[in-house]
């Protein structure tokens, strides 16, 4: 695949990202790391959120094979995926007001849980709502955000803030503005987004990091491993039995 095409120039910028997240997020992904083993060891759920496109690293790391038994997907209806039609109205949904409320109301979240909320923008109502309402009722939250946004536009929700203005840990995916990273001549827009790349494989990352911090501890990590191999759904059933209670996707 040669570097100056467009699919080769992609892939250069997306590793270049990534590159980027490993050598500058280091210390705050050990620190998010170090966030999930107290939430494990503290008897505490593990919640992630993230509307749209963001939705799918949020779903990346629920019920994977390899990833921790405890990561649990805290859906919002309408906004999970562009699951809705017309999609726009998923869009729509992240600016109403009292719906990330009524979620947390009637939702699992208690104080002690850790809570990731994953917005590109971090500057519509949903996020901002949702990261505000979760401390509020004692649970950690850290938000995985491009903090490029909140230099270069403006908020779009009554605080006139920021999902990283509402959290306790932020880790920042370093995406431009427009989450584009290709232009080329003839082109009227910018074209293939990086985001759920570089998202995805940050929250990889944390796993990562939670997984050796508990091992530090002397705690053996409730990590799933594939069905798909001799023994896999027996040593899973044998990790639900013993975290069922910390476990929602199951039921």
């Amino acid at each position: 695949m040669s570097q100056s095409k467009p699919a080769g120039r992609f892939i250069d910028a997306a590793i270049g990202l990534l590159h980027r997240v490993r050598d500058e997020e280091a210390e705050r992904i050990a620190a998010a790391g170090g966030l999930i083993a107290d939430a494990v060891t503290g008897g505490g759920r593990i919640f992630v959120f993230g509307a749209g496109h963001s939705s799918l690293p949020a779903q990346d790391v629920v019920y994977r094979a390899g990833g921790l038994a405890l990561m649990n997907l805290l859906p919002v209806p309408g906004v999970v995926g562009v699951d809705v039609v017309p999609a726009t109205l998923g869009s729509a949904l992240e600016g109403v007001e009292g719906l990330a409320t009524a979620v947390l109301e009637t939702g699992p979240l208690r104080t002690g849980d850790l809570l990731f909320i994953i917005s590109l923008s971090g500057r519509n109502t949903l996020p901002v709502e949702m990261a505000t309402g979760a401390r509020e009722r004692g649970a950690t939250v850290i938000g995985v955000t491009s903090v490029a946004y909140a230099a270069e536009t403006t908020p779009r929700n009554a605080s006139g803030s920021f999902l990283k203005d509402h959290c306790d840990l932020v880790l920042d995916s370093k995406i431009a503005v427009g989450d584009a990273e290709l232009t080329a001549e003839g082109v009227g827009a910018p074209f293939a987004p990086a985001s759920t790349v570089v998202t995805s494989a940050l929250m990889q990352a944390v796993v990562a990091a939670g997984v050796e911090e508990l091992v530090a501890r002397g705690v053996r990590p409730p990590l799933l491993r594939s069905g798909n191999v001799d023994g896999g759904h027996e040593w899973n059933r044998q990790v639900m039995a013993e975290y069922g209670d910390r476990i929602f996707y199951r039921r």
